[in-house]
């Protein structure tokens, strides 16, 4: 074999390592590039959340609806353009979703300190990960290196997206098309452990189901008329509403469970078991969800070089 074959073998093997190294998402993504990047994240997350301890819950779920919907890649911040419709209009999302001034000024005060370097998507993650331990719950090492896409999909938003209406064969299904496990599927939904609702969803639940403690069910109607209100708010886990612990199990157990969603993880099936496991041993609980949220950041990322590092995190480049 000749000198230049040995050199374009060697070539073609590092360009293959590259590209393979590229793909992956690595916690020292930022080290040199924006080493203070993590610290200016948590910095804002924490002054938010400790201004409005419901804004913790918000930015979770942001990161949560956008890793459902096209992968971890920041397409739930994209406003309409004239070449696609947003997800913010998405049934899951319109008049829900929130928080997305805290990303604005992270990404204005990120981009201040390294221009053109920190995506959105990974923004969002690791502000999901700081708005939990701001809130009491379980830390994880945040991988990092999403780049942004370049569009959103309104369509994938409302078909791929759980809803609190869903059944627990549902919510399986909904998991289990993302490559979750059912355990990972009922780990996951502790995030409602914080957090709030509007009346609208859970108006059904309290004033026409049966699995529901009727003294829970009276006192959320004080605040969620059968008509009207649609938008009064109530806490998800009416133990422990801004603390991230295990309470939201417990209160399953007690068939007190805001969404109809969140009973059926508590109602005679196959998750019971697990409900009644995480009610009583919170460390397990934690570990699982931290877990859980280290799986779903890696959901289908846009790395290397596709996609875009947006400069505002509402519009493409």
């Amino acid at each position: 074999m000749s000198i230049y074959k040995i050199v374009e073998h060697f070539f073609l093997l590092f360009l293959f390592i590259g590209i393979i190294v590229s793909a992956q998402l690595s916690s020292d993504f930022y080290s040199t590039t924006c080493p203070n990047v993590l610290s200016t994240i948590k910095t804002q997350v924490d002054s938010a959340v400790n201004n409005e301890p419901r804004m913790g819950a918000s930015l979770l779920r942001l990161h949560f609806h956008d890793c459902f919907v096209q992968g971890c890649d920041a397409s739930v911040l994209l406003d309409d353009t004239s070449n696609f419709t947003g997800e913010k209009t998405a049934g899951p999302n319109a008049n829900s979703i929130r928080g997305f001034e805290v990303i604005d000024t992270i990404k204005s005060q990120v981009e201040s300190l390294c221009p053109g370097v920190v995506s959105c998507a990974d923004i969002l993650a690791v502000a999901a990960r700081d708005s939990v331990v701001a809130l009491g719950g379980p830390s994880w090492t945040v991988r990092l290196g999403r780049r942004d896409s370049t569009t959103a999909s309104l369509s994938s938003a409302n078909s791929d997206l759980p809803s609190f209406s869903f059944d627990l064969s549902q919510l399986i299904t909904a998991f289990s098309n993302k490559g979750f496990t059912t355990q990972e599927m009922v780990a996951l939904s502790g995030a409602h452990t914080i957090g709030e609702a509007r009346c609208l969803t859970f108006r059904q639940r309290i004033y026409n189901e049966s699995n529901i403690d009727s003294s829970y069910a009276t006192s959320l109607q004080a605040n969620c008329p059968s008509v009207g209100d649609d938008s009064n708010l109530s806490p998800i886990d009416t133990t422990t509403p801004t603390t991230f612990d295990n309470a939201y199990f417990k209160n399953l157990q007690s068939q007190k469970g805001l969404f109809h969603s969140d009973q059926q993880l508590f109602n005679g099936g196959s998750t019971d078991s697990q409900v009644t496991s995480y009610g009583s041993d919170a460390q397990t609980f934690a570990t699982d969800f931290a877990n859980a949220m280290l799986k779903m950041g890696n959901l289908s990322p846009l790395t290397g070089t596709t996609g875009q590092i947006r400069t505002n995190c509402a519009k493409i480049n």
